[in-house]
């Protein structure tokens, strides 16, 4: 795929969903497995399907309703994806990201990824909550791999600070503010679809991560790429193989992220205020001329 032809069909995309609400959200959500009812607290909203949106897909996965959801949530507009697509579904990591990239060009400065992700960390347990502080990119793929999208950022884009520290100090206060027991961790992005075997979660936790699950860091990276800051919430929704005595189910995940979505909504709803008067606009410069709608 060529690179302008990306940055158009972002175009495309953004220009669809700005006819048809006039709204300019500040942070935009991606809500995983389960947690798409969240979007019902939007006030105003406009209901967009992922499938009038030009370059969008439909969701084949239980959990991921295909919406794409604009509105005010207590007081602050925002977007919301209520759904994802994962590589795993066949879809190249350009396709992956570019419902991210699109957020990106509607000009929101902050994005919360969420996710329902396995425990490897012993000491969490089933409808846990981890803030996002790292991650481990182990999909074997990355969204910038091939030609340089120079209308999107840099070749070498740094991931020093992929989860932004402003904003995982708002969440933490938020939580506790909200009286939310949290936790913080790393995140272990794998391919999917299998569950990974007990093997492969003690090398995970050798390697240092406390969560795993099979999205999120590709749309870290294509966010962090077109300078905007992220932040990331899983829903620790079942214990990774060897940690339990019975075989994972995508129906397990899918409930317990339903219990998650009770508290990760309170979360959100103390957070957002104070995180869209923390955030900055991105600079516009030629590598971020996507943002805010300055397409051209």
């Amino acid at each position: 795929m060529e690179r302008l032809s990306i940055y158009h069909q972002i175009r495309d995309a953004v220009e669809a969903i700005q006819s048809r609400c006039a709204l300019k959200p500040e942070i935009g959500i991606i809500l995983g497995s389960g947690l798409g009812g969240i979007a019902k607290d939007v006030q105003d909203p406009t209901l967009i399907p992922y499938s009038e949106i030009p370059h969008f897909f439909g969701t084949s996965v239980e959990g991921h309703s295909g919406m794409l959801v604009l509105g005010l949530l207590k007081g602050v507009p925002v977007v919301m994806l209520q759904g994802r697509f994962h590589s795993y579904e066949g879809y190249t990591m350009e396709q992956v990201v570019f419902p991210t990239r699109t957020l990106c060009g509607l000009g929101i400065q902050t994005l919360i990824t969420t996710n329902a992700a396995g425990a490897v960390n012993q000491n969490y347990k089933p409808c846990d909550m981890m803030l996002v502080e790292d991650h481990l990119n182990l999909m074997g793929d990355n969204p910038l791999k091939g030609s340089h999208l120079s209308d999107l950022g840099p070749r070498f884009p740094d991931l020093s600070e992929a989860y932004n520290k402003v904003c995982l100090g708002i969440l933490e206060r938020s939580a506790k503010k909200a009286g939310i027991s949290i936790q913080k961790g790393v995140y272990a992005g794998l391919m999917g679809p299998t569950y990974e075997t007990p093997a492969e979660v003690r090398m995970l936790r050798t390697l240092g991560a406390d969560a795993v699950g099979m999205s999120t860091v590709p749309e870290s990276i294509a966010a962090n790429h077109l300078g905007v800051q992220v932040a990331g919430i899983s829903i620790i929704t079942n214990y990774a193989a060897g940690m339990s005595p019975h075989k994972l189910t995508h129906s397990e995940v899918i409930e317990n992220s339903k219990k998650g979505a009770v508290q990760m909504k309170l979360l959100l709803e103390t957070a957002l205020p104070e995180l869209a008067r923390s955030t900055q606009a991105p600079p516009q410069t030629k590598e971020h001329a996507i943002i805010g709608g300055t397409l051209s």
